[in-house]
């Protein structure tokens, strides 16, 4: 928690709700060619202790009712819906929240409480975008209070529209972006929303985009971002299946399974100008120090060692053909992220060593590679030559990387219920705690470039 967070809980009498603990898992926004722009924070509110939770309920007295306001009196606590409310802004301030968003901007669901408190305005305007449910009460107070934040340079989001509706009507004109739910919107009505609202000026984001094709549709009728999984499917990456470079990685890495000698691995790498790039900047890092300056590609492979080749080399098999920076290339992130998810979860496991956390990463790169070569996922795992435990938790999510690889999965989604249900079989860890190895994994996706222990840009 930061010092300024402690001083205002202070100041209203709440110090205790310090302990108070959202957790947050994250959800890909992608631009028209393809590149993340954004991330939907997805959020798990924290529980009140039930005698908390109880006095919310009673708003018959007086005191309750001045509880109930959007500002707490001076030296009384904030009712409990605002003490969520505080709870959920205290943790998107937090280091590992911005780490997770890797430099792009989050959109947050706010609530009628978040709107309301003062306590809202630690939040970095030009870092985050208010999305605006449906469900919100909509009254001359919240239109004044959002018409203020925008005096400060806040944004804001109508999401989940299906079907314009009187609360639609009545936000519409303070929202910059309108975000709607393709899976719910009839597809005639569809078309005449993003005409309207494109000749309005506002910025399209279509949500629940999960297959190629309604990525197609959306992208035609001029949406502007989109969001949902579909870039990681089999069909929106034929020409990612067709790149010669992805099959000279899969021959190294063919090659790294066994027990190369250097001289083999030195003449595999030579035939990927771009490997050996990566590499000669990798061991000249400053994390290796080896002493002197690396100039040959042998003393290369001898200062980063074959295992931590294998792994970038695993990685690099999702990187765009576009050569975009790290950070902005969706199926890269979510393969890095997803594998160093599930090698941090298994660490924190009962009995398990090495060898396990290198079989759970490998699970989570390889979990969904046919995004890359496309065909038949278990003949591709063959040809890698996967262990049986990694492919069976592949293929059919069996074992305990296949309880962690449907866990990543959960988090993905935002299905909190998911990961408590799931989390049961992954004792001791709990929600919490699951969810930060989640945002842990994704700042180390996004910024392993700075890090002689995870990825080199790929920017050259």
């Amino acid at each position: 928690m930061t010092s300024i967070a402690i001083e205002t809980l202070s100041q209203t009498g709440a110090t205790d709700d310090a302990q108070l603990l959202a957790s947050f898992a994250r959800q890909p926004i992608l631009n028209r060619d393809g590149m993340l722009c954004g991330y939907e924070i997805k959020v798990r509110a924290p529980a009140l202790p039930v005698a908390d939770a109880d006095a919310n309920t009673d708003a018959n007295t007086d005191e309750a009712a001045a509880h109930a306001s959007p500002d707490a009196l001076p030296g009384r606590a904030p009712e409990p819906a605002q003490r969520v409310a505080r709870a959920i802004i205290r943790g998107l301030i937090q280091g590992d929240v911005r780490g997770a968003l890797t430099g792009h901007p989050a959109y947050v669901d706010v609530s009628r409480e978040m709107l309301l408190d003062d306590f809202i305005l630690r939040l970095p305007a030009d870092r985050v975008m208010f999305e605006l449910s449906p469900a919100l009460e909509v009254d001359d107070a919240l239109i004044a209070r959002i018409v203020q934040l925008h005096g400060r340079r806040y944004r804001f989001v109508l999401d989940e529209v299906a079907q314009p509706d009187e609360t639609f009507a009545k936000l519409l004109p303070y929202a910059e972006v309108v975000k709607i739910d393709v899976t719910r919107t009839p597809r005639a009505l569809l078309a005449k929303l993003a005409s309207v609202l494109k000749s309005a000026g506002k910025l399209l984001v279509a949500s629940g985009i999960d297959v190629q094709a309604d990525f197609e549709t959306t992208h035609a009728l001029g949406f502007d971002r989109f969001q949902g999984y579909f870039f990681a499917r089999p069909q929106s990456s034929a020409s990612r299946r067709v790149s010669a470079p992805r099959h000279a990685l899969l021959n190294l890495l063919q090659l790294l399974a066994g027990d190369p000698t250097v001289a083999q691995l030195e003449a595999e790498l030579k035939l990927n100008p771009v490997l050996v790039m990566h590499l000669m900047k990798l061991a000249n890092s400053s994390g290796l120090a080896v002493g002197h300056k690396v100039t040959t590609l042998r003393d290369a492979i001898n200062a980063t060692g074959t295992d931590r080749i294998a792994r970038w080399t695993q990685l690099l098999l999702y990187a765009d053909g576009r050569k975009v920076a790290l950070e902005d290339d969706p199926l890269l992130q979510l393969a890095a992220t997803r594998a160093r998810f599930m090698e941090l979860a298994i660490e924190r496991l009962p009995e398990a060593g090495r060898d396990e956390a290198d079989a759970a990463f490998l699970t989570g790169v390889f979990s969904f590679v046919d995004a890359v070569f496309g065909g038949s996922l278990e003949s591709t795992l063959n040809v890698l030559t996967l262990s049986r435990p990694i492919q069976a938790a592949i293929l059919r999510r069996e074992g305990v990387l296949g309880v962690l690889l449907r866990t990543v999965e959960a988090l993905e989604r935002g299905d909190w219920e998911r990961v408590a249900a799931l989390g049961e079989r992954l004792q001791p860890l709990t929600v919490e705690e699951l969810a930060q190895m989640g945002l842990e994994a994704g700042a180390w996706a996004g910024v392993a470039d700075r890090s002689a222990q995870g990825l080199e840009r790929i920017e050259d």
